[in-house]
């Protein structure tokens, strides 16, 4: 693989990879930093990327390997040296194709409570959610890039979306009841 095929990746997955990356940051600033790493990793790593064996998966798979490096020596820094008072960005964006401004409302709101809900979930579970949903990613093409067995990936989106739910549930949302 050279660095024509590098681009071709950039066009064939960089949506797909760019949406990952501002799902799994949630700020925008940390997901440009994330996608930028990721090509540049693929860079130099590109003779062991296959183009015929799930190129995207491969590619999620390095975002979060970076990612979650990222964030532990984030949390290592924090423990060294506490930084106070830094907020999130709120980049959601939410749009829909319903007629009436109630059901755009109403929608708009599922989508936020569904994404906050989203945000305070484990890794373990946030991941595999954001790969499924954002990353249009098969439970084979997860359980190939995080290295765990298919059946874990089932039972981590399974409980993920009952955790959704049941937080909907409580929240009140009656269609989750």
């Amino acid at each position: 693989m050279d660095i024509c095929d590098i681009e071709k990746l950039i066009d064939l997955y960089g949506n797909v990879i760019y949406g990952f990356c501002r799902r799994l940051t949630m700020n925008k600033s940390d997901a440009d930093d994330l996608y930028q790493q990721t090509f540049l990793r693929a860079l130099e790593i590109k003779e062991k990327i296959d183009i015929n064996n799930n190129p995207k998966g491969f590619l999620i798979s390095l975002a979060v390997s970076i990612w979650k490096n990222s964030t532990r020596k984030k949390a290592r820094h924090y423990r060294i040296a506490p930084i106070a008072g830094v907020e999130e960005e709120d980049w959601l964006n939410t749009s829909t194709d319903s007629i009436s401004i109630e059901d755009i409302v109403i929608s708009n709101e599922l989508t936020d409570e569904v994404n906050t809900i989203v945000s305070k979930l484990n890794d373990k579970f946030r991941i595999p959610i954001i790969m499924y949903y954002n990353g249009d990613m098969s439970i084979a093409e997860i359980a190939t890039a995080l290295k765990v067995p298919q059946g874990t990936i089932k039972s981590r989106l399974y409980k993920a979306r009952l955790i959704i739910k049941n937080e909907l549930e409580v929240k009140g949302y009656e269609r989750y009841r």
